[in-house]
């Protein structure tokens, strides 16, 4: 059974509870975000969308970490009966098919490396995995900005590792293909853009 609005927000509301963090307003803005966007796209699902925008970073209900949240997402959505949100947990630090571009630490077990790397390169992406890869890269806890200031936003707190640019390239190209899906600027559909934008970092 596919889990519903209601459930997924429960789940949030549990794990925020067992890892109190700003993680969980960031995962509220993307689901409000993926879900804005999908209303504008045939054949995409908003509630399914927001669904799975709430449930990107579940794995972390389980403490701070960094990339080893994806695979305690993945585990429990598994558990839980929930393949296709398990696929999501990892799938969306990863608009590059390439293990070695998440920005962050890489606390978890070799193992767990490459049962990734096997993951990543053998599934193909739906336009629900790029929809929560973009919504990720411009959601900020308070809502959508543009995507340049997000990528500062994780520049400051993880540096400029090696494969940056071409990362970044990646995020610009999921937004132009979303604002071909939409016939439309897609920042234009998203609450609190010009404010967030504007707003320091600092």
């Amino acid at each position: 059974m596919t889990l519903t609005v209601n459930k997924a927000e429960m789940e949030l509301e549990i794990g925020a509870k067992m890892n109190p963090g700003v993680w969980k307003q960031h995962s509220i803005s993307v689901a409000n975000n993926a879900r804005l966007i999908a209303e504008k796209i045939k054949n995409m699902d908003s509630n399914s969308a927001y669904v799975m925008g709430l449930m990107h970073d579940i794995g972390r209900r389980e403490g701070v970490k960094a990339i080893l949240h994806i695979f305690d997402g993945y585990d429990y959505m598994m558990s839980i009966n929930q393949p296709e949100i398990a696929r999501i947990c990892l799938t969306h630090s990863f608009p590059i098919k390439d293990v070695n571009t998440f920005f962050g630490k890489y606390d978890c077990t070799n193992d767990q490396i490459e049962f990734l790397d096997e993951f990543i390169s053998n599934v193909t992406y739906d336009d629900y995995d790029l929809l929560i890869q973009l919504c990720d890269a411009i959601s900020l806890p308070n809502g959508a900005c543009i995507m340049e200031k997000r990528f500062i936003d994780v520049a400051l707190r993880h540096g400029l590792p090696q494969f940056t640019l071409d990362k970044w390239r990646a995020f610009l190209n999921l937004k132009a293909y979303f604002d071909e899906k939409c016939d439309c600027d897609l920042y234009s559909l998203l609450p609190n853009v010009i404010e967030n934008s504007f707003k320091s970092l600092i």
